[in-house]
């Protein structure tokens, strides 16, 4: 079916269902949804000439500051065309209209960005990771990407709205457990969390969004939900969706889902997100399948791709100041740069085996909090660099925690400083777009550290 005639079909189902307002949104530079709800009578324009929107939405930092001075001699991205809070276009793909199932009068359309004239913006996630997908495909090559997704499911107790809670960023609601942890796998605590799993699993299902498994993790009131493998904007579009609708369903039961890594809690335990990818030839032939023990040279070249870019990466993968306290040893989560066969403390972990046509690399360095288009991108850039450079994977660990491998950057700072000084992301991503995402995350950094933490008070405070 063409643009115009899904475009088409979708004004009928509106005026089928009798819907009474299409939210229209794009996912930002955190991975976060923006964007405005239309009556349905304005869906047709929307949908022909795309639909204005300001365009500092995509200069601003978690704390939703503007970071860049649009006001003073412009932001100096974007070539003058985001000067003085302009707008931008949002452009939408008619073939991601979905009905909100726990608002079924309203509908939901992705979309990517442009600057006025229609031009593609390349600040724009979603873009970008198309861009990345057609280089691999002019390299002969496709990825299929799974998710596995942890996450936080809280009781809210006081939901702060307060005039006085009211901030950049607001309070933080107060919380309490919807169940005691450590029992990993259990049915007993699977059962306490069962009606509030149950309705964002149903409004994930009913969103198109393929769940293959619903499971309690290790740490009080952790889940995850397992999503069937697609190619790699399906997937990133299926994280997004996600956690927005597991938020919204959330927050309709009086509860609170948090994808933030390490939530400041008693006896938390961090949340991962695990990264499944493998490679195929354009015509499905994986492409990490061996024939033999060894690896297949796609599958040795993506995984060294992956480890030499692993540092610079991360203010990717792991973007907050937050997802660094997780690198812990002992805890299933990586602490070193370094790859191994089916083993969860290394940063990938090999699930290749001869014959097996599921062969495919688990990276377990990304956080929840991640921007799953950018991840994905970076990704797809750093493995095919590896393979087009006819790298060789390293040994593989024996013992992740005791190797003598490079470790993860301690902080975001660290891994500011790393992305800062490779010349690789300028070239593949374009030097205004590499510029522009440290900036946004330099800004958070600095916030970071202004901040007084009630460590520096306690440490202090008294003792001078």
């Amino acid at each position: 079916m063409s643009g115009a005639e899904t475009a088409e079909a979708v004004l009928k189902e509106i005026e089928a269902r009798g819907l009474e307002t299409v939210r229209f949104a794009f996912a930002d530079q955190h991975g976060l949804f923006r964007g405005k709800a239309l009556a349905p009578w304005a869906v047709a324009g929307a949908l022909r000439d795309g639909l204005p929107i300001t365009s500092t939405l995509i200069l601003k930092d978690t704390s939703h500051r503007t970071v860049f001075p649009v006001w003073q001699g412009g932001p100096g991205v974007g070539e003058g065309r985001l000067d003085g809070a302009g707008d931008m276009l949002m452009i939408p793909d008619p073939e991601t209209f979905r009905v909100l199932p726990w608002s079924p009068h309203s509908g939901w359309v992705l979309c990517d960005l442009a600057y006025k004239d229609g031009t593609p913006m390349p600040f724009c996630p979603r873009g970008l990771l198309k861009r990345s997908v057609v280089r691999l495909g002019e390299a002969g090559m496709r990825v299929t990407a799974g998710l596995e997704l942890e996450f936080h499911l809280h009781r809210v107790t006081d939901a702060r709205l307060a005039h006085s809670d009211a901030g950049m960023p607001g309070a933080p609601p107060e919380t309490a457990l919807a169940a005691h942890g450590y029992q990993y796998l259990t049915e007993a605590r699977y059962d306490q969390l069962e009606e509030a799993l149950d309705a964002i699993r149903r409004a994930a299902e009913a969103l198109g969004l393929p769940v293959r498994s619903v499971e309690v993790e290790f740490g009080p009131s952790q889940a995850e939900m397992v999503f069937a493998p697609a190619d790699p904007v399906t997937t990133a579009d299926r994280m997004v969706l996600f956690r927005h609708a597991a938020k919204e369903v959330a927050r309709r039961m009086g509860l609170h889902v948090t994808f933030m890594c390490r939530p400041r809690l008693e006896a938390v335990v961090p949340s991962g997100w695990h990264l499944h990818q493998s490679v195929s030839d354009l015509g499905g032939r994986n492409l990490f399948t061996p024939e033999s023990d060894a690896l297949t040279p796609t599958a040795s070249g993506w995984i060294a791709g992956l480890l030499e870019r692993a540092a610079e990466s991360c203010l990717i993968t792991t973007p907050t100041v937050n997802g660094y306290k997780r690198y812990q040893p002992f805890m299933l989560a990586p602490d070193r740069i370094q790859w191994g066969h089916d083993t969860k403390g290394a940063m990938l972990r090999a699930l290749i085996r001869p014959g097996d046509p599921a062969s495919r690399i688990e990276n377990r360095v990304p956080e929840p909090a991640a921007n799953p288009y950018l991840v994905l991108a970076a990704q797809i850039e750093a493995g095919r660099d590896g393979v087009a450079r006819g790298l060789s994977a390293p040994p593989p660990a024996e013992s992740p925690y005791a190797s003598g491998a490079a470790g993860l950057p301690p902080d975001l700072g660290a891994a500011l400083a790393a992305f800062e000084s490779s010349a690789f992301w300028p070239e593949v991503w374009g030097e205004e777009v590499a510029r522009w995402f440290a900036t946004i995350k330099r800004a958070e950094w600095r916030r970071y550290l202004a901040e007084v933490s009630e460590w520096e008070a306690r440490e202090y405070y008294a003792l001078f």
